[in-house]
């Protein structure tokens, strides 16, 4: 499934304020764009504050803005690719135990009115989209074969999640784009980087389904490494590592940097010696934890220009 945020084996987080506070005819809207587990917008957020920080800092103020405008783009276009996968999934996600309470196999939303919220949110990108300049507007662009064909290498490939790496990293090199009108090759290296992350909290995240996908046919990283899952998150933790460390390198960031990239490290060692494969509660928890990853880059990043200037 996709890199969102679940509660126990139901899709339905009822102390979310989306499911309290919304008109009961909204919230199923607000579900199939995932408000109610934002773990996966800022998963999709931080490669965008990572580049976006990376050109700008130390001019603060242009940065906060420039933020302000990826987050908004960054929960429309999450919630339009949630709601397409939602839509190519409606059969499978019926036949999931934690899935199937969705709005659209749970015959709480049409399948129109499902194309019709997809196409509203993907406007909202849209009009963001106008606001960058035309290098800036042709990198995204090119993610979206991404994000349309995401949803359907699950059933093709044993590798969705590298896919699904490809497309949520994207703003690692639109953010960049955004701001210097060009790329670099450090802006490349946490591409990289954030790609071989998500290979880490997506297979962990895909573990909470392993049973089911097996009956139903979708195939994942998560069934692909079974046998020896922390071998292979190691070594994808690895790979994050060392492309961070190397854009590190190539854009010149001073010694702070360098040691809150430590402290990742210590956190991919946590989840991974601590992780109980086979127990879906433990799995949702260390996805989640994931968001600290992306906290410490960020801190990291803006830390690394402070130390040179």
């Amino acid at each position: 499934m996709t890199a969102d945020g679940t509660t126990g084996f139901t899709d339905i987080n009822h102390r979310h304020w989306s499911l309290r506070y919304l008109p009961p005819w909204a919230r199923p809207y607000g579900r199939l764009s995932r408000w109610d587990r934002p773990i996966g917008t800022w998963l999709l957020l931080f490669p965008c504050w990572w580049s976006l920080t990376l050109g700008l800092a130390p001019q603060w103020g242009r940065l906060v803005g420039w933020m302000a405008l990826f987050a908004l783009g960054a929960l429309a276009m999450r919630g339009a690719g949630c709601t397409w996968n939602d839509i190519v999934d409606r059969k499978i996600d019926a036949q999931v135990e934690r899935t199937r309470g969705r709005p659209l196999p749970a015959g709480e939303v049409t399948l129109r009115n499902a194309l019709i919220w997809t196409v509203l949110q993907s406007l909202v990108g849209v009009a963001i989209l106008f606001k960058l300049n035309k290098f800036a507007g042709g990198v995204a662009l090119a993610s979206l074969i991404l994000v349309a064909i995401y949803p359907t290498m699950k059933r093709l490939t044993s590798w969705p999640q590298v896919v699904l790496g490809l497309a949520f990293n994207w703003g690692a090199l639109v953010g960049f784009a955004a701001v210097t009108g060009t790329l670099s090759w450090a802006t490349v290296m946490l591409y990289v980087g954030g790609v071989a992350w998500t290979m880490v909290y997506d297979t962990i995240y895909a573990m909470q389904d392993q049973r089911d996908d097996a009956v139903v046919g979708v195939r994942s990283t998560a069934r692909r490494f079974a046998a020896a899952p922390r071998r292979w998150l190691t070594l994808f933790a690895a790979l994050a590592l060392g492309a961070w460390t190397l854009a590190g390198h190539l854009a010149g960031l001073g010694p702070f940097y360098f040691a809150l990239l430590a402290a990742v490290a210590l956190h991919f060692l946590w989840q991974i010696v601590l992780l109980r494969p086979n127990d879906p509660a433990d799995c949702l928890f260390k996805f989640k934890a994931n968001a600290l990853v992306g906290w410490l880059l960020l801190a990291a990043i803006a830390a690394g220009h402070l130390a040179v200037r």
